[in-house]
């Protein structure tokens, strides 16, 4: 594997070159998408060998500090190039939250990718448990209870600074009540690295 590529994210993390690679990719496929309404096709040969590897990415966009589009998946399917251009135009033409991007609005358009780790389950055995080991401002977490489903990335722990909160919110997120428990409760957390 080439120097500076990312192997795990606890591991090497991706130089500086290869951050800014993906996020001009990134505004590429935004820009793409304005001209032809669908994502960028990403010549994976043009990029560096760690952008092919099968990474989980998460694209926001945000515009004067206010969320504009976030889209992203949360299990390897597609190289990190192809993973990041397909959200990167999600994110901009899909979120159902808010109306598709124009081109007005690239002006001041800040992109932020976020590439996540392999989720690991976390064991607990009662809510005041789970909650002493959440890892607060660290661990971006997936909660599952039947078919009930949600996710928050690291980032969201700068609106919401405990773990209880994180979690209850995390519940809504998932559809269920901020109070809602369960035994078939389940929690992973994942780490990501920012860009």
């Amino acid at each position: 594997m080439a120097p500076g590529c990312l192997t795990e994210i606890t591991g090497n993390m991706l130089s500086k070159e290869h951050r800014q690679l993906l996020l001009e990719l990134a505004r590429k496929s935004i820009e793409y998408g304005l001209e032809h309404g669908k994502a960028i096709t990403v010549e994976l040969s043009q990029y560096p060998e760690c952008f092919r590897e099968k990474k989980a990415t998460f694209v926001t966009l945000k515009r004067h500090n206010e969320l504009r589009g976030c889209i992203g998946i949360l299990k390897p399917v597609r190289s990190l190039a192809e993973d990041v251009a397909h959200n990167a135009w999600a994110a901009a033409f899909t979120d159902s939250r808010f109306s598709p991007l124009t081109k007005n609005e690239l002006d001041g358009l800040d992109i932020h990718i976020s590439i996540l780790g392999t989720p690991e389950d976390i064991e607990f055995d009662s809510e005041e448990d789970l909650i002493s080991k959440i890892q607060t401002g660290v661990d971006g977490l997936i909660l599952e209870d039947g078919i009930n489903k949600g996710t928050f990335l690291p980032s969201v722990w700068e609106s919401v600074p405990n773990a209880r909160e994180f979690l209850n919110h995390l519940k809504q997120k998932a559809g269920l009540p901020a109070t809602h428990w369960s035994d078939s409760i389940r929690v992973q957390r994942y780490a990501v690295e920012e860009i």
